[in-house]
C-alpha cells in the first residue's frame, strides 16, 4: 500500500510509484505524465495519436531502471479510453446497474461484464499480441485525486479483456490516457503510428531524423 492509495490527494504533489523492472530504462514518473529516456509519453501522444508506442532498452532487475540493458528492450503503449462506466451497483432487483460516461455505447463493448462494486472502461486498441503488465496500467495527461477501483479494461476492436481488474482511478473518463509498459518482441505488433527511434528525435528537438 503506497502513501498515494492512502490518501489520493497527495497525487498533486507526488506521483504513484512505477515498478522500475517493468518499464524501460530511465523511465521516471511524474504527477500527470511519464518520461522514458527524456521523452514525455505525452508528447509521444502528441506526434502520434494513440495508440503509440514507445520502445527502449530494459531496466536491469534490481537496478532502480537506472541500468539500462545491452539485449533485452521494453515498450510502452498509450491507449485512449473511448468508453467509461460508472461505479456499479445492485438495482432494487438484485441485478447489476450501471451508468457510462463519455462516448456513446456499442453492443458488444464489454462494459456490463464487471462484477458489482467495479468499473469498465473500453480502450482503442488490442493489447491481447502485447501482453503488457496490467498492473502499471497508470493515467497521464491529468491528475486524479480519485480512489482507486478495480476496472475492467476491454478493446473496442476484438472484445477482448485484461485477464484482471486493473486498480485505476474511480474517475477514469472518456477520453483519458493509460500508459502500460510491456516486454517487447522485434517489431511492434502494428501499433505504432511512427518508428520509435523518430519519435525521440522529434520530441527531443523538434526536427525529425536524417
Amino acid at each position: 500500500m503506497t502513501l498515494t492509495r492512502i490518501l489520493p490527494s497527495l497525487r498533486r504533489s507526488i506521483p504513484d510509484p512505477i515498478s522500475s523492472d517493468h518499464w524501460p530504462a530511465a523511465t521516471v514518473a511524474t504527477i500527470s505524465d511519464v518520461i522514458v529516456d527524456g521523452v514525455s509519453l505525452l508528447r509521444v501522444v502528441e506526434l502520434c495519436g494513440t495508440p503509440a508506442v514507445h520502445l527502449g532498452p530494459a531496466s536491469v532487475p534490481g537496478t532502480a531502471g537506472h541500468l539500462a540493458s545491452a539485449a533485452e528492450h521494453s515498450g510502452v503503449i498509450v491507449v485512449r479510453v473511448v468508453e467509461a462506466s460508472a461505479h456499479l451497483g445492485r438495482n432494487a432487483s438484485g441485478n447489476n446497474s450501471s451508468s457510462r460516461t463519455g462516448a456513446s455505447s456499442a453492443s458488444g463493448t464489454g462494459l456490463g461484464s464487471a462484477r458489482s462494486g467495479e468499473r469498465s472502461a473500453v480502450l482503442d486498441a488490442d493489447l491481447s499480441a502485447l501482453a503488457p503488465v496490467w498492473a502499471e496500467a497508470r493515467l497521464i495527461g491529468r491528475t486524479s485525486v480519485a480512489r482507486v477501483t478495480p476496472t475492467t479494461l476491454t478493446s473496442q476492436a476484438s472484445g477482448c479483456s485484461a485477464p484482471a481488474p486493473v486498480a485505476l482511478p474511480g474517475d477514469l473518463r472518456a477520453g483519458d490516457l493509460l500508459a502500460l509498459p510491456y516486454a517487447t518482441v522485434t517489431h511492434d505488433a502494428g501499433i505504432a503510428r511512427k518508428r520509435s527511434h523518430d519519435v525521440r528525435e522529434i520530441a527531443l528537438t523538434g526536427e525529425p531524423a536524417t
